[in-house]
């Protein structure tokens, strides 16, 4: 996975009011962090972040995070966390974890499902439980998704997570071998019962209640 260059400002105020100030001038609230090292309070520009997310492949984004503090420093982040408004979608606050391009890391990718299963050949329907499955790898090695190939399934047939294969190096993490996707028999389909049967019936049930009352 390639890394995506965003800049950021470092900031020194906090708090609602310097926040919407921020984003009155096309920027919003970030923050770095990690393990072993104080959290620096950051500001990106909103529509080069639009642009970064843009380019991102899949659904985890890794990034060069070009800090300007009187002297540029490079660090390379995992977007963590993204808050936005939950009406106009604007961005409110983005959380950057720093990481070690020599140490794995934890990531959610995507499932791409690969081929036409023999179950849905004959009817059946596929069933996705999991659209998204966590990996441990190297930063660079994050693939855009994992693909899996469904061909030989039938109706009755599911895959569990053990039972996929990843490029070495590439580990799904999973403490239970859990469904990832079935294929389940159609659903019967309900018969339409015509108004001239049902006029019948009614007729007929008339007819059962006139007889009943004469007795």
């Amino acid at each position: 996975m390639e890394l995506l260059e965003l800049n950021a400002l470092v900031r020194k105020t906090v708090g609602n009011g310097p926040a919407r100030a921020l984003r009155r001038e096309g920027r919003f609230p970030a923050v770095l962090y990690g393990p072993q090292t104080d959290s620096i309070l950051l500001s990106v520009n909103t529509k080069e972040f639009e642009q970064t997310l843009k380019q991102g492949k899949s659904g985890q984004v890794l990034i060069n995070l070009v800090i300007q503090n009187g002297e540029r420093i490079t660090q390379p982040v995992m977007l963590k966390e993204l808050q936005s408004h939950p009406i106009s979608g604007d961005f409110l606050h983005a959380d950057f974890l720093k990481i070690a391009m020599d140490r794995k890391i934890n990531v959610m990718v995507p499932i791409t499902i690969r081929g036409k299963s023999v179950g849905v050949e004959v009817g059946g329907l596929l069933q996705l439980i999991r659209r998204q499955l966590e990996i441990s790898c190297l930063p660079l090695m994050v693939p855009e998704s994992i693909e899996v190939d469904i061909t030989d399934l039938n109706i009755g047939d599911s895959l569990h997570v053990n039972e996929i294969q990843t490029e070495e190096n590439i580990e799904i993490v999973a403490d239970t071998n859990f469904t990832v996707l079935t294929v389940t028999a159609p659903a019967k389909e309900e018969v339409e019962v015509s108004e001239e049967e049902e006029l019948e019936e009614g007729e007929e049930a008339d007819e059962e209640e006139t007889e009943e009352a004469s007795e």
